[in-house]
């Protein structure tokens, strides 16, 4: 037994002890050291993550129990999971900073907008050779589930710490738009920015230059204020894919040639690709032309020294194999998906919870569909009353009933009693969450990259 394992055990002899002075009695079965998330530090002393049922807590012992602050039991701390133990941990394991990616030939981002979907994805990402990119939100998905950067970061240190993965994972400022939340999402360390050029681009534009150029111009300044003397080293990905008419390949070139012209360098760009690429449902269009002009985008971006971006992938299964086979390099983005395995979780393990939630997503469905273009049809969802408990997991299965659900997410988690119900069910069902993701995820990056997932 090595010198890391005997720690372990020594810990958990003392961790038994911090249950009975915490109240709980006698260590409980089933609860306690997270075995992957035991890591030694350097310069001396343990540090692992521990669950206490109801939450989560890190513990260190030895030299580095000081750096943290929470609860001292004398040979070890007990630290909560807030943004201070996340600064602690991220400078005392580099692993769990977030690093840029997108050089790496494919990428995947999975926004987690509830913050509890590491294990599943890490999962899965650990049996590929697609990097993660963890922490991924837009403001407009920080706004709907009142969270911050710094929240949404601290997760995927915690949830790379916990999981022992070492392989490295991006933080990206998703969709934005201004310079103070792109400094926001920089100053807190994120590896890289999508700047969303949407609202520059004039659809009514009758020449490239008339409907882009001042997109193009858009990107130059926040190159020229963010990255171009190197203060801040995250990856830059050009998005012009916010916008009703497709990107022709011609059009592509064109942007590709002026902002390269003008000095920017960027790492990824994503086109509006044609065809429908709605949330949370698969690609809708002609799969032939689809391939057709992905050729092209791939070509171009291939040629001019970046990657080609691919965003509201998820669930986009019939399109998967088509990039599969004409992009050896790739970014992908999804985010839904991953809120919609949650409430699958949901359906099937508490469906009256479930019935609660899905009867207030149709009070504020018009609401929510502010945010999102969807072609939802709430008359082709069954009512509610016409469904059996053991019926309803397969609601996630129907594309109007996903993306009822899909876009209602943010008023569903501001709801005080949902909120609570639902955290405490997805606590409770952690490794069902886990096991779900896992093959949810493993399923879109099987069919990406071609190659089933090893293990």
């Amino acid at each position: 037994m090595n010198a890391l394992r005997w720690a372990w055990v020594n810990l958990m002899k003392d961790f038994s002890a911090f249950f009975a002075a915490y109240g709980r009695g006698a260590f409980p079965a089933g609860f306690g050291v997270y075995p992957q998330s035991v890591h030694a530090a350097e310069g001396g002393g343990l540090v692992c993550m521990a669950d206490a049922g109801d939450f989560d807590m890190l513990v260190a012992s030895g030299a580095c129990k000081v750096a943290f602050h929470g609860m001292d039991y004398g040979t070890y701390t007990v630290a909560p999971l807030t943004h201070g133990t996340a600064l602690v941990l991220r400078r005392l394991f580099p692993f769990t900073r977030p690093v840029p990616v997108l050089s790496r030939p494919q990428s995947c981002g999975v926004g987690d907008r509830l913050g509890i979907a590491g294990d599943g994805l890490l999962r899965a990402f650990a049996q590929c050779n697609v990097a993660p990119v963890l922490a991924q939100q837009s403001v407009r998905e920080l706004t709907l589930t009142g969270r911050g950067f710094a929240d949404v970061l601290d997760a995927a240190s915690f949830a790379v710490f916990r999981n022992g993965y070492t392989g490295g994972f991006g933080a990206d400022g998703d969709h934005l738009k201004t310079l103070a939340d792109i400094r926001d999402a920089l100053d807190l360390g994120y590896t890289m920015i999508t700047l969303d050029c949407s609202e520059h681009i004039r659809a009514d534009g009758e020449t490239d230059a008339a409907i882009y150029d001042a997109a193009i111009a858009f990107a130059v300044r926040i190159w020229e204020t963010f990255f171009k003397d190197g203060h801040y080293s995250a990856e830059l990905e050009i998005s012009i894919d916010e916008t009703e008419t497709p990107t022709t390949p011609a059009q592509h070139r064109y942007i590709a040639e002026k902002l390269q012209g003008a000095g920017v360098r960027f790492a990824s760009l994503a086109p509006r690709f044609c065809g429908q690429f709605q949330k949370g449902v698969d690609y809708r269009g002609d799969l032939a032309q689809f391939e057709r002009e992905l050729i092209a985008h791939a070509a171009i971006a291939k040629e001019e020294g970046y990657k080609l971006s691919i965003h509201s992938g998820s669930d986009k299964f019939s399109v998967f194999p088509i990039i599969a086979k004409h992009c050896t390099c790739f970014h992908l983005k999804t985010a839904g998906t991953n809120w919609l395995e949650a409430m699958r979780v949901c359906a099937e393990k508490e469906p009256d919870l479930y019935r609660r939630a899905h009867a207030y997503a149709l009070e504020i469905f018009a609401e929510a569909r502010k945010y999102y273009h969807v072609s939802t049809d709430l008359t082709r969802i069954p009512p509610l009353p016409s469904l059996s408990d053991t019926e309803l997991p397969a609601l996630l299965d129907a594309d109007d009933a996903r993306q009822l659900i899909h876009i209602t997410y943010g008023f569903i988690l501001q709801n005080p009693a949902l909120r609570a119900a639902l955290f405490a069910l997805w606590r409770r069902e952690r490794e069902t969450y886990a096991c779900a993701l896992h093959k949810h995820i493993g399923r879109h990056l099987s069919l990406i990259t071609g190659k089933p997932l090893r293990g």
